[in-house]
């Protein structure tokens, strides 16, 4: 079974989805949680590489001499090191398991966008590097965690999973840290960079009302679930049981029963601690099953159950509305941390072993969070105790989100290690609320951030690549 039901999908589907989205010629999809766009741009050296979209070297000739080839074989070179006809055959791969698309798709042109995507990524890991951006096995664990817990899975069924694949394990944590790799190299080049002042937000605004048609993004929905878990060996008496049981719950829901106890009680979902809610977000980040069901279903409204590879899923539709909408409504949460910055005289794991302490403090009895925050968060937060406030979904980076979701209000976190460095989260509190006038100012802002980091993220990938030598050898063959 493929990971196509994660809320945030498997990063290594993502890295292999994108090879799949290349334009002809000279563009290609880079991979990163959100899909960013990379521009490819070949450069010449001593030794002249083909242009963008040319084929790599022909074979020799039948006239000339005879060569054995090996299924093992350079196909080419970035900065000297080799890429190899077998992970471009590794890639493709994965790339047929996971997008049905792909069939359809000539082997060889796949080969081509497989072959640049794995340029680009190399160039950009050999740029870390050298920027000396590193990740650790802790941050390569949690990020196991999550996809397990995006798919619903235990991380020894993940595993289990990903072998069945036929990808091995190290092959699997290797990507998780070359995206996680990526992510932070973005983050530092292009993403703290942009500056986004109040005059681009007014004509931002003014251009969304003079084309109130114009979709920025895809529209908000807000969803929660009751997850009737089914195992992979499921018998099929086992199946029927998990059905009538999701059956009879959409009936008690459609009845008038309080969905979120419903949750609570029953779901095998991670959201049942928040009432079943997923929150507010755009709909290309739900799963397209999830949308289909409910594109036609009215605020409040129940579906389901539908089937996935997890289980049997009931559906309540909490809201619905266009991103900054005034009429939407919100999930917000308020929310403090303690942050420990990254600091390369001491490890993650010696970060995450102060947090856990200061956790076990604080569950003692011994220590109080917003003390431990003012005398040690290393962010802006500390003197007001670690207070972030009310937040809305899409307002912190992914990892940090996540975590933060699945606590319920009082609850404290585990130490979660993001880009930034390692957090304690403590939810303070949950409300459904509109998006004030300043509220929906932010929320243009951070759109309008995004389209910018796009734009800025092409143009800096575009001068990673020109610096590149690439050298090709012989084309990817099955």
């Amino acid at each position: 079974m493929t990971f196509a039901m994660n809320h945030i999908r498997s990063t290594v589907a993502l890295a292999c989805l994108a090879a799949l989205a290349v334009a002809s010629g000279a563009q290609a999809q880079g991979f990163r949680p959100s899909g960013r766009g990379i521009t490819d741009i070949m450069r010449t050296g001593p030794r002249v590489a083909p242009a963008p979209g040319a084929p790599a070297p022909a074979a020799p000739s039948a006239s000339g001499p005879a060569v054995q080839r090996s299924a093992e074989f350079i196909v080419a070179l970035v900065n000297s090191e080799p890429i190899t006809n077998n992970d471009v055959q590794s890639r493709m791969s994965r790339i047929l398991k996971e997008n049905a698309e792909a069939e359809r798709a000539p082997r060889a042109e796949l080969a081509r966008l497989v072959l640049e995507r794995l340029i680009l990524e190399r160039a950009q890991l050999q740029l870390a590097k050298e920027s000396r951006i590193t990740v650790d096995d802790v941050a390569v664990d949690q990020a196991e965690q999550t996809v397990a817990r995006q798919n619903q899975l235990s991380l020894s069924e993940l595993r289990s999973r990903v072998v069945a694949d036929g990808i091995s394990l190290d092959e699997f944590r290797s990507d998780l840290r070359n995206q996680l790799t990526l992510t932070r190299l973005r983050d530092r080049e292009v993403d703290g960079k942009l500056k986004i002042t109040d005059l681009d937000v007014d004509q931002y605004l003014r251009e969304q009302r003079l084309n109130a048609s114009a979709k920025v993004s895809s529209p908000d929905i807000n969803l929660a679930q009751v997850l009737v878990a089914v195992p992979d060996n499921a018998s099929e008496a086992d199946v029927v049981k998990a059905q009538q049981k999701a059956q009879g719950i959409a009936q008690r829901a459609r009845g008038g029963e309080d969905f979120a106890k419903l949750a609570r009680e029953l779901s095998d979902s991670p959201e049942r601690v928040n009432g079943g809610a997923i929150g507010l977000r755009s709909a290309d980040k739900y799963p397209p099953l999830f949308v289909d069901a409910t594109q036609s279903t009215a605020v409040n409204g129940i579906v389901g159950p539908i089937r996935s590879g997890a289980g049997f899923h009931v559906l309540k539709v909490l809201a619905k509305g266009q991103p900054g909408a005034a009429e939407g409504s919100t999930t917000q949460t308020q929310v403090r941390h303690i942050l420990l910055l990254s600091d390369p005289k001491t490890t993650t794991a010696q970060q995450v072993a102060k947090l856990a302490e200061f956790k076990r403090r604080i569950q003692g009895g011994t220590a109080d969070f917003a003390g431990l925050a003012r005398d040690n968060s290393q962010d802006g937060s500390a003197k007001d105790g670690g207070e972030l406030g009310w937040s809305r979904p899409g307002q912190f980076v992914p990892e940090f989100e996540e975590a933060m979701d699945r606590l319920t209000p009082g609850q404290i976190s585990d130490p979660i290690v993001s880009r930034f460095g390692v957090h304690l989260i403590q939810v303070e509190g949950r409300r459904e609320a509109k998006l004030s006038e300043a509220e929906l100012r932010e929320a243009a802002r951070a759109e309008l951030r995004d389209k910018k980091a796009d734009e800025a993220f092409d143009t800096w990938a575009q001068e990673v690549r020109a610096r590149a030598y690439v050298e090709y050898r012989e084309p990817p063959q099955s």
